[in-house]
């Protein structure tokens, strides 16, 4: 379900306060990461997973490492 969230100043930066039943839902506290993405629709926050995070690295890595042979595969 949609909420809505106020923006704010913080520093050289811009800060959401996520409401607390739904930080509470998702074992969120203050000073937990959560990973923020663009997608199409707008920004999705997720919180954050060390391990994600390195499996994406790894992705990316071997993305680029491999990118005339999966170019080659899309054919």
């Amino acid at each position: 379900m949609p909420t809505e969230v106020t923006l704010r100043q913080a520093g050289g930066s811009v800060s959401a306060t996520i409401p607390s039943e739904m930080a509470r839902r998702f074992h969120l506290a203050p000073g937990d990461r959560v990973q923020a993405i663009e997608t199409e629709h707008g920004i999705l926050l997720s919180p954050f997973d060390p391990t994600v995070q390195e499996a994406l690295a790894l992705a990316t890595d071997a993305a680029r490492q491999f990118q005339p042979a999966l170019r080659e595969l899309a054919r």
